[in-house]
């Protein structure tokens, strides 16, 4: 598939149109960091978010899990708030779990997992913040 595909404005809104059930990867309960605040911003706007984190138990109200694939329902999105050079194993679980998107957090750049997810039909976006996305759109 084309790489064109990653961070397409039409994509874009169809993940945040189509996906609801997002699984926040790195999602921390700390209000200062980046995931947190984005996190709370997206269950504001009607999204459920599941966390993501084996160091904690509940974030905005939700219980955490230690890993994608420990979550017991369907996820849409997969929103990896981790470093670029650990986004490849949350990638490959993405695909593996099925779930219909990607979202590699501003910064978090990895060519060949986005390419991986594309291969497999995931919608995938990189080096872009969810919230600024939705905020346009809005």
């Amino acid at each position: 598939m084309p790489e064109r595909l990653i961070n397409d404005p039409s994509i874009i809104k169809r993940m945040l149109d189509e996906c609801r059930v997002i699984a926040v990867v790195g999602l921390s309960s700390n209000r200062n960091r980046p995931s947190y605040g984005v996190a709370r911003y997206l269950q504001q706007k009607g999204y459920r978010i599941i966390p993501v984190n084996p160091n904690e138990a509940t974030v905005l109200g939700e219980k955490a899990y230690p890993a994608l694939a420990e979550v017991p329902e369907k996820i849409d999105l997969v929103d990896i708030f981790r470093r670029s050079e650990e986004a490849g194993s949350h990638v490959d679980d993405a695909i593996r779990l099925n779930v219909k998107a990607v979202w590699l957090q501003e910064g978090v750049i990895d060519h060949l997992a986005a390419r991986r997810a594309l291969e497999a039909g995931l919608m995938v976006v990189m080096d872009r913040c969810i919230l600024k996305e939705h905020i346009k759109r809005a």
